[in-house]
């Protein structure tokens, strides 16, 4: 222990999470409905969002960069036609220290997402308003879950 009360081993492995930038990196919209026209009666949404997560280290030390792609189908219910697609790759990068190297992997794909999601779902509710639909706003994700389906589905592959 040190003189304050403090073990300097604990110090040193406090966790440092800083979100040094965001970016979209791909962007796609495509309203279906105003390209093709609808024919039929009532529309009811049927949305259907698919997540994947990505994550890698960068050339400096201690930075990671992790991509949320997101790939948002709106089709009609009665007929199953498109209404609108909607694809984004959403990136980070992230200054990261004092998480042991076998917590590196989950702490980059739950908690760095967990930073980004908010920003997401921003632009995806601005994206299907200004598209001509209403807001879209996502639900919440268990970015806990994500990852363990992620890593059942690579284990199953292999």
């Amino acid at each position: 222990m040190a003189e304050n009360g403090v073990d300097p081993q604990a110090q040193e492995q406090q966790v440092r999470l800083q979100i040094l930038a965001q970016y979209i990196r791909d962007l796609s919209f495509e309203n279906v409905v105003a390209q093709k026209g609808f024919e039929g009666g009532e529309i009811t949404p049927d949305i259907q969002v698919q997540v994947s997560l990505d994550a890698r280290k960068r050339p400096v030390d201690d930075q990671y960069e992790v991509v949320m792609k997101f790939q948002i189908t709106s089709k009609n219910e009665e007929n199953q036609a498109n209404l609108f697609l909607l694809e984004v790759e959403y990136g980070g990068i992230f200054l990261i220290q004092g998480v042991p190297e076998d917590q590196l992997h989950p702490f980059l794909l739950i908690e760095c997402p967990r930073q980004l999601f908010p920003y997401v779902r921003r632009i995806v509710g601005d994206l299907t308003n200004d598209g001509g639909f209403p807001q879209l706003n996502l639900d919440n994700i268990d970015f806990v879950e994500l990852y363990r389906q992620q890593m059942a589905a690579q284990q199953a592959e292999a």
